[in-house]
């Protein structure tokens, strides 16, 4: 049996979504009015409906993200979004909140959000035995521990290969709760991890100065894929659900490319969708937004994970300037520039100056204002317009191949279409002349035949008839567009009845399997399903979440990633280089709004933030 691969993109809107899906996603994720943790990515139900409509014609998916935390007071609320969303057409949901195991809910399956800190085989067991059809995993993981928890579980694996990375572990970071009481879970976190910080040691003396030392590269898996596949993995995700379009259609581009070859020299997978994209522009990850790129823990290895330079998208980067004469620049580079393309310079005590090309002759740039550029600085582009243009005016064609076989015997003819998924007939007495001339009847048959209708682009195969008759050009046309109609009707109807699953799926699975470290649970339930569920898997004690009562003994945040290995002063690894800087832990990060302590677990090599 051939294992489906999927590409996932996030859909902001219902715009985005279709151009995801336009450009080569197999699946859409995107979040409804409310609880879909991200506060500026909401729509309406009939948005979604629409993606969904349009999805499906495409044996592609949608997946409804309602993966906040829960209050008691908004359990009816969200039970009523379940349902709208599945009226509406959806393929799954993705939750955090087990309450909605316990719920009366729509048969659709359940996915585990990555706020569900799914980072061992143990989790895995424990989310896989509730129900959950689908773990989406933490971001911080190596492919040896990815393989550990596909051995540990049936359920799909997802797991995230592009796009901006949290510092935290997921669904495991109250930072932004503890300062601005502003849940991450909840959808509404601050990001002080891109802010900017000195880093200060026990004797307040500044190691670094107005940094965003927590600010992490954007992740990109692309050089991983295969691996990735080797290690278990099957639904590939690409982060942003707040980014624009431009952003999506460029990545999924890219990352469908990057699948698609190794479905083409691996018979045993296939694409989880139907349609093949032709035309369009050619991506360029390094053009769209990004921070630089990492490829984080995946080789299980740590490298240099931090933005230092800057927590926003500094681009592609072109060169250095060779000189500033007036407002007048010139750059080092053989890119080609554009009038409007936006550039920036990081100056030598790290502050980033951004302005615009405004009127570009080769690699001399006329700009506003250059009295703080000089000769040296190295120049980023974050704004390419002539890219920006492509990405707009030339789109792709997504479209499903199809076969046209024609038979006629006795005076009934029969034309049928076969996809990749689906089959349509059409059937009818043919009271249509013999042809005068068959051998140019079956060449317009075939002409007429071998076009595209909605987003099925024809060939015509077997023609198995008595009688070669001739057909005007007009009905030849009504004819193809039938069997693409037909085939639509088909292909939504199978979608339909494939999204649902059984009514034995349905039951609530009480366990007794919850992970060792939560059989006291000190996080995240704020709600009283939850807790109930908890104590039903054998928790001891269940405390509330950190948004309704600070938790003792929980940590405000932690993490991979660790500030002594950037900057060269870890002991342990010795790789990440030798430093001269004289320093006395604890450290702090300190700016005019929060102070910082860091601490660190090296025996489990992470880093820990409280306050």
């Amino acid at each position: 049996m051939q294992v489906e691969l999927e590409l996932l993109a996030p859909a902001r809107n219902k715009s985005i979504g279709i151009a995801a899906i336009d450009c080569g996603a197999d699946a859409v994720y995107i979040a409804g009015p409310s609880f879909g943790a991200r506060e500026a990515a909401g729509n309406p139900v009939s948005d979604i409906r629409e993606l969904a409509e349009y999805a499906h014609k495409y044996s592609a998916k949608v997946y409804a993200v309602v993966n906040t935390i829960l209050y008691d007071d908004e359990l009816e609320a969200a039970r009523r979004l379940l349902w709208e969303l599945y009226d509406a057409g959806v393929d799954a949901f993705i939750v955090q909140d087990p309450a909605i195991f316990r719920m009366e809910r729509p048969p659709l399956p359940l996915f585990a959000s990555t706020q569900t800190h799914i980072r061992t085989p143990q989790q895995a067991q424990f989310l896989s035995s509730l129900g959950f059809k689908r773990l989406i995993l933490e971001r911080q993981l190596s492919l040896a521990q990815i393989r550990e928890i596909r051995r540990s579980t049936s359920c799909d694996l997802e797991f995230f290969v592009h796009g901006a990375l949290c510092l935290s572990y997921s669904g495991q970071c109250y930072l932004s709760q503890r300062l601005a009481n502003r849940s991450a879970n909840r959808g509404a976190c601050i990001q002080a991890c891109r802010s900017d910080y000195d880093l200060v040691d026990s004797r307040g003396k500044v190691l670094v100065r107005n940094r965003p030392l927590l600010s992490l590269k954007d992740l990109n898996l692309s050089a991983h894929i295969p691996a990735l596949i080797e290690a278990g993995i099957t639904s590939f995700k690409i982060e942003g659900r707040l980014k624009n379009a431009s952003y999506v259609k460029n990545v999924v581009r890219e990352y469908r490319r990057i699948i698609d070859e190794f479905i083409s020299s691996h018979p045993d997978y296939v694409k989880a969708s139907a349609g093949e994209i032709y035309g369009g522009f050619v991506p360029d990850t390094e053009a769209t937004f990004n921070r630089g790129y990492t490829s984080c823990f995946i080789e299980g290895k740590r490298g240099q994970w931090a933005s230092f330079d800057g927590a926003k998208s500094m681009g592609e980067y072109l060169g250095e300037i060779e000189s500033v004469k007036g407002n007048r620049i010139i750059i080092s580079t053989d890119k080609e520039l554009k009038n409007g393309d936006g550039l920036a310079v990081i100056s030598p005590l790290g502050e980033i100056t951004g302005f615009r090309a405004d009127i570009c002759e080769g690699n001399h740039v006329r700009i506003k204002e250059a009295s703080v550029l000089s000769k040296g600085m190295k120049v980023y582009r974050n704004l390419n317009t002539a890219f920006e243009k492509e990405l707009e005016r030339n789109m792709p064609k997504r479209l499903i191949e199809a076969t046209i076989s024609s038979s006629s015997k006795a005076g009934m003819t029969t034309f049928e279409a076969v996809s990749c998924r689906d089959k349509a007939t059409f059937t009818f007495e043919d009271v249509n002349p013999p042809a005068q001339r068959p051998e140019k009847a079956l060449e317009t048959l075939s002409r007429q035949l071998s076009k595209s209708s909605g987003q099925y682009v024809f060939t015509l195969g077997n023609v198995d008839c008595d009688i070669i008759r001739f057909y005007p050009v007009s009905v030849l046309n009504g004819i193809r567009r039938q069997l693409a109609e037909a085939l639509e009707e088909a292909a939504l109807k199978r979608m339909e009845q494939s999204r649902k699953i059984s009514p034995e799926d349905m039951v609530y699975r009480a366990v007794t399997k919850i992970p060792e470290e939560h059989l006291t649970y000190r996080a995240n339930c704020s709600n009283h399903l939850s807790r109930e569920l908890y104590l039903e898997c054998g928790a001891k004690s269940v405390a509330p979440a950190y948004e309704i009562e600070v938790p003792e003994g929980v940590d405000v945040m932690r993490t991979k990633y660790c500030i002594k290995y950037e900057l060269g002063l870890c002991r342990k690894h010795q790789d990440s280089g030798k430093s001269t800087i004289a320093f006395r832990e604890p450290l702090f990060l300190a700016n005019r709004n929060y102070k910082l302590r860091l601490e660190f677990d090296c025996k489990n090599c992470e880093m820990i933030v409280n306050l």
